[in-house]
């Protein structure tokens, strides 16, 4: 697993990676060999890395009302959709169409980050990322993630801290 910090990995990268680098946020990127057949990006990232479940987090895409939101929970849990919708004033809210959460965000299922979408959208960060001093998220692609302050994410996707995760 390599790890790059801010200064080292500040051209190219993932449109993630140079959000974080012009906002000044400290961060740090691991690398892993991403293996398609596994069943779960998420817990594969966290063994990979070495690091509990609970400190790695998805990013999962809903329809709330008809405007798609992103929901950001640990790997470990489940995305409770109504405790989604009613963080951010709905009242229903469902899985979006894979296809259509990748053209909006500008990454595939499995790499979708919080960060540097291509279409920003509202977003709600599971509470319990306030229990860590650092998380990690996709760096947007599979086999990448970033490591940073729950307070930079939240800040950065201007994100509401609500609790939407299920364990």
């Amino acid at each position: 697993m390599a790890k790059k910090s801010k200064k080292q990995q500040q051209s190219g990268g993932t449109p993630a990676t140079v959000a974080l680098t012009a906002a000044g946020v400290d961060f740090t990127v691991h690398a892993y060999e991403h293996d398609p057949s596994h069943p779960s990006y998420g817990e594969e990232a966290a063994q990979a890395m070495g690091v509990r479940p609970d400190r790695v987090f998805k990013t999962l895409v809903a329809d709330v009302d008809g405007s798609l939101v992103v929901g950001v929970v640990p790997v470990a849990g489940s995305l409770d959709l109504k405790a989604l919708a009613a963080a951010v004033g709905g009242k229903r809210a469902a899985m979006a169409d894979p296809a259509l959460a990748e053209r909006t965000t500008g990454y595939v299922r499995g790499g979708i980050s919080p960060l540097g979408q291509r279409k920003k959208l509202r977003t709600v960060l599971d509470d319990s990322a306030r229990a860590h001093a650092t998380i990690c998220v996709s760096a947007g692609r599979r086999g990448l993630e970033v490591e940073l302050a729950p307070a930079d994410l939240a800040a950065l996707t201007e994100a509401v801290l609500a609790p939407i995760g299920r364990s």
